[in-house]
Parts: structure tokens; C-alpha cells; sequence
């Protein structure tokens, strides 16, 4: 254990408590899994690669309507199509994967905060990570995003040990995840660990247990032996194309220039970030007031020095998408976690679950109000739609979240670690059962229901001004992309129909629309 430690820290958790992050872990992972229709882009473009993986019994090479897909190694297609394989093709099965990933990256930090601080301090880490409002939409979502903090997570944790004094096995262990990493999402799983560590011993001027740690010949062996053969596989099956897709256009050129559309200014992630830790908006603000004692803790400036670096590179980044910062989160939920108890008052850190329980009741009349001011049809018949689905039972479980909320902030005797796990298992339950369900039947089941009449009619799709890849998961087959000619059974967005000849309405709802064209 670190020196810094307090000598006070518990060992073991208290049963009540770890019974709480369980159900934080279930409630946030996997209530309602398969409940959500696939959303698109990212969730409808994994999993048509998977399907296509298992339909051309390809396990090397991922295509995404027919094309070469380079954007991702295949770590979570292996994962997903495992799934699918197991269970059968479903929106659970899918995401399943992603969900049991995201529960090992609480547990790895469960295990990794006890040993250094004990146990106590270890729960509400975990707990943090689990329930925080990013990690719940990230950790249920069928793309590579939980596996990689995995593996993200479990080489930082193991390098740091390794480099306090922890013994050989904690670098091997570091190497290991990282090329994992490589096979989950490329050249960030080396990035990270490889700068945080450098200025983290930098910080010590402990450069040479640095160039020791990273040019270790075992380590990079190991690494090797984890992630060489499929690079190798997929360039002598793919060839230049390859390397210039996935290294060039997926990773060099994301850094340097927007792509597809995705930019923002160098203050990008702030907002993002007080939205993706909430309800634990006060712990993040009460950082800032303890800097000077959290740089000379070797645990915290590592922690520091981590989330820091993942914040500013990505910032400078020209591509910029909200969980690119989550590399760095559990860094910065690790720091919350330890310096919570500095916290004394129960009102101030439940006040921001209080007011985001408050904005959620807000919720459909601001959409109300929202929905005459959407130019683009195609997303206001979405917005209109999800106010609908925003019942009675929407508003008894705010009233229960509320009403818990007033009630933690004044009982005592309850533990710091007690009341926020229980106001943020409330949270990541609305969002389960109510927020992704209406955002998914609103935007999502027009396009499920569209690809089960096309399948139904055994048409073969054109899809035209709409990119929905979960219409290929769902209707079980690739469409064509190009312009609609006489004939064609096309799937477009309600409002360019009037650009469109004579045609026959098959299905149109919330401003996606699938016809079929005259043949003269």
C-alpha cells in the first residue's frame, strides 16, 4: 500500500454498501438492455459489421455494408459475434458485451483504489465510475468504447503499481492490456498509458525507471504476441488499403482535421464534462480547491497527470466526439472519490442529482417548447415524438427520486459513500427506463419497423439521403446507395419525398419514410 494511505482505511467493505454498488453495476449496465432499439451511427455500424462478420465467416476482416469497415480493430466484433452466436441476434446480445466490460472496469478499479486507500474508498470509486451519467450511456452501448477503458484502465492501473515498487508481474499485466487496447481501438491504447506514465516520472525525474518500464523486452514481447497476428492478417488480407484506412484516415487524420463533421472549439469537453460526471458535480468542484495537497500524493498527481493529459490531447484534437474524454475519466472519478471526505455537507453533494432530478421533470415541456424551434423535420418529428413517451409512471419515479433526494440530504448517521451511491443508482435508473428508451423509440424504432416491412416484402433497399446502418441489422440484408430509379423501394427521410417521382407510401413515421417508386 502507498505510504500516503491513510493507516485508518478500511480493508473490508461493508456488506450494505457492496451490495449497493452491485445493484449500481446492474441497474446502470444492464436494466433494460435489449429494451432500446440499435442507435445509429455508432451502435447500428458495429453491429452490422458483426453480422456481416458471421454471415462471411470472415473473422479477420470487418465490412459494413459490403465496403472494407477500417474505422475499428476487431477485438468487440469477436466479442459481439460470440454473443450473438450464444444467444441469438438481438439488441441484448449485442450490447451484452459491453455491458460485462464495463462492469470489469468497475471492478478493476474497486480492487485497484482498495489497495492503495482501502476499501471504503475503493466503493465510492467504483460506484462513481459505475453510475456517473457518461459511463451509464457508454457502458450499455454495443460499440468499443467500455472495452477500451477496460483495458484503458487495467494497464494504467497495473503501471502504476508497477512503477511504485509493486514487482514484475504488475508490468507484465500493463503490456498485456495494452495490446488488448490495440486490438480494441488502435494506437490510443499505447498512447495514453505510454505519455501519462512519461510525465508522471518525469514529475520525479524518474526518467530512467521510465525508459526501463517501456523498452522492457519481455513486456514488448508480450505485447506483441497479443496484437501482431491479426495486424499481420488483416494487411496481407487487406494490403495498403489497410494502412492507409485505418492508421492514416481513421487515426492521423481524426487528429489533425474534423472528420465527418465532428469538431469544436479547445473548450469542447468542459461542458460535456459537467454533464458526464453528473450527479457527482460537487465532488469535481471540490477538486479544484485541493490541488496543491492532490499533486503531492504519487496516487493523485498520477491520477491527475492522467485525466489531464487525455483532456488537453483530445482537446487539440481536430475530430472532437464527447467520449474521447473518457480515457482520462477514471483518473479524475479516482481523485473525486478520495478527497470526498473533505466534503462535509450532505446538501451540497446531493444538490446537483436534486436539480437534475428537477430539469428531468422540466424535461417534456421544455421538448414542448423546444420543438417549434428544430429547423431540420426529420429531427422535430423525433423531438415531438419522445414526449410521448413520457408518462404517469415518468413522473412518480421523479417524485420518488426527488423526494429520496430531500430525504438523504437530511437523515443521519447515512455514510458519504451511502447517500451519493443511492441518488446516483436513481439517476442511471431514469436514464435506463425512461431517457434511452424515448430517445430510442423516437429516433430509433421508425427505421426497426421500416427494415421488418422491407423484410417482410423481401425487397432489396435503396437507401437514399439517410445513413441508418441498423436498417441492414434488422432487415438482415445491404442496400444500395445511390439515386432512386423507377422501381426501387427506397428508404429515405420523410421530407425529400417531394423530390422523389410517383411513388407508394410503405411505412412512414417521425420523418423517415420507406416507398416505393412507379415503375413509370
Amino acid at each position: 500500500m502507498n505510504p500516503m494511505a491513510s493507516s485508518s482505511a478500511s480493508t473490508h467493505p461493508q456488506p450494505a454498501v457492496v451490495g449497493l454498488l452491485v445493484l449500481a453495476v446492474f441497474v446502470s449496465f444492464f436494466l433494460g438492455l435489449g429494451d432500446v432499439p440499435l442507435f445509429d451511427l455508432d451502435e447500428g455500424a458495429f453491429t452490422e459489421a458483426t453480422r456481416e462478420m458471421l454471415q462471411r465467416r470472415d473473422f479477420i476482416s470487418t465490412w459494413l455494408n459490403g465496403v472494407p469497415r477500417f474505422d475499428k480493430p476487431v477485438l468487440i466484433y469477436w466479442l459481439q459475434a460470440a454473443s450473438v452466436t450464444l444467444f441469438g441476434q438481438s439488441e441484448w446480445a449485442f450490447r451484452l458485451p459491453s455491458a460485462l466490460c464495463a462492469s470489469a472496469w468497475v471492478w478493476v478499479v474497486f480492487a485497484f483504489v482498495r489497495r492503495e486507500r482501502g476499501a471504503s474508498a475503493g466503493l465510492l470509486a467504483a460506484g462513481i465510475t459505475a453510475t456517473a451519467a457518461g459511463i451509464t450511456v457508454i457502458g450499455r452501448a454495443a460499440i468499443a468504447d467500455a472495452l477500451l477503458n477496460l483495458l484503458i484502465v487495467s494497464a494504467m492501473a497495473s503501471a502504476y503499481l508497477h512503477l511504485s515498487g509493486g514487482g514484475r508481474r504488475w508490468l507484465d499485466l500493463s503490456f498485456a492490456a495494452i495490446g488488448l487496447g490495440l486490438l480494441a481501438k488502435g494506437p490510443v491504447a499505447i498512447l495514453v498509458p505510454l505519455a501519462v506514465t512519461g510525465l508522471y516520472c518525469a514529475s520525479h525525474g524518474q526518467w530512467r525507471v521510465w525508459l526501463r518500464s517501456i523498452f522492457d523486452l519481455r513486456g514488448i514481447a508480450i505485447l506483441l504476441a497479443i496484437a501482431a497476428p491479426w495486424y499481420i492478417a488483416q494487411y496481407l488480407s487487406q494490403g495498403d488499403a489497410f494502412i492507409q484506412g485505418f492508421f492514416f484516415k481513421h487515426n492521423v487524420d481524426r487528429f489533425s482535421a474534423p472528420m465527418h463533421g465532428f469538431n469544436g472549439s479547445l473548450f469542447f469537453y468542459l461542458p460535456w464534462l459537467l454533464v458526464a460526471t453528473l450527479p457527482f458535480t460537487t465532488l469535481l468542484l471540490n477538486l479544484l480547491r485541493h490541488l496543491r495537497p492532490i499533486w503531492a500524493d504519487p496516487l493523485q498527481r498520477f491520477c491527475l497527470i492522467w485525466f489531464g493529459f487525455v483532456l488537453v490531447f483530445f482537446s487539440l484534437s481536430g475530430t472532437k466526439l464527447p467520449h474521447y474524454a473518457f480515457y482520462g475519466y477514471t483518473g479524475l472519478f479516482v481523485l473525486m472519490a478520495l478527497n470526498a471526505p473533505r466534503l462535509r455537507s450532505p446538501v451540497l453533494m446531493l444538490l446537483p442529482a436534486l436539480v437534475v432530478f428537477v430539469l428531468l421533470a422540466c424535461l417534456p415541456w421544455g421538448l414542448d417548447k423546444a420543438v417549434g424551434h428544430v429547423p431540420d423535420p426529420y429531427y422535430r418529428e423525433a423531438v415531438a415524438s419522445i414526449q410521448g413517451q413520457l408518462g404517469h409512471t415518468y413522473f412518480l419515479a421523479l417524485a420518488l427520486a426527488i423526494g429520496t433526494t430531500l430525504w438523504m440530504m437530511r437523515v443521519p448517521g447515512l455514510s458519504l459513500t451511502t447517500r451519493l451511491l443511492s441518488v446516483s443508482i436513481l439517476q442511471a435508473a431514469l436514464i435506463a427506463s425512461f431517457i434511452l428508451p424515448a430517445a430510442g423509440q423516437a429516433q430509433q424504432s421508425p427505421v426497426k419497423e421500416a427494415a421488418a416491412v422491407a423484410r417482410a416484402r423481401n425487397d432489396q433497399v435503396v437507401m437514399w439521403k439517410i445513413d441508418v446502418p441498423s436498417f441492414l441489422v434488422y432487415s438482415g440484408r445491404l442496400v444500395e446507395k445511390r439515386e432512386p430509379r423507377p422501381g426501387d423501394v427506397v428508404l429515405t427521410k420523410s421530407k425529400h419525398r417531394s423530390a422523389l417521382p410517383s411513388h407508394q407510401v410503405l411505412y412512414e413515421k417521425n420523418g423517415v419514410a420507406l416507398v416505393s417508386l412507379d415503375r413509370s
